[in-house]
């Protein structure tokens, strides 16, 4: 299947996506903020990237254009549960600068798993 990189500064997030990832067969890098995630992307080949939006040192827009400088067509899926501006704004942002999908938190693990089928059968997301 294939390798993923997992971004979020909440370790339960961080568990429970990676536990459905690994039940579907992929396997998974888990990152604690962008900073984490970009040494991470640096050193190993990933095929999706799922990072929340809202987290300490590097949030998650800036690793969107750090990743989308270092490799344009990796699929990307940013995911947030809102904030300052409300959840719309950040993820619609998000697509913006380079997402191909969004997940607003809380979301099943379903939605996900289709959404991560979806992005590495097809290379775009909703």
């Amino acid at each position: 299947m294939a390798n993923i990189l997992v971004i979020d500064d909440d370790e339960q997030i961080l568990s429970v996506v990676r536990d459905m990832l690994l039940i579907d067969g992929h396997t998974v890098e888990l990152a604690a903020d962008g900073n984490i995630a970009a040494e991470l992307f640096k050193q190993k080949a990933f095929d999706l990237v799922i990072t929340d939006l809202i987290m300490p040192e590097k949030e998650g827009m800036e690793t969107i254009v750090e990743i989308r400088t270092l490799r344009h067509d990796i699929p990307i899926i940013a995911m947030s549960g809102g904030g300052r501006i409300g959840t719309v704004d950040y993820l619609n942002t998000a697509k913006y600068i380079g997402a191909d999908a969004t997940l607003a938190k809380p979301f099943s693990l379903t939605e996900l798993s289709k959404l991560v089928s979806q992005l590495l059968d097809t290379g775009s997301g909703s």
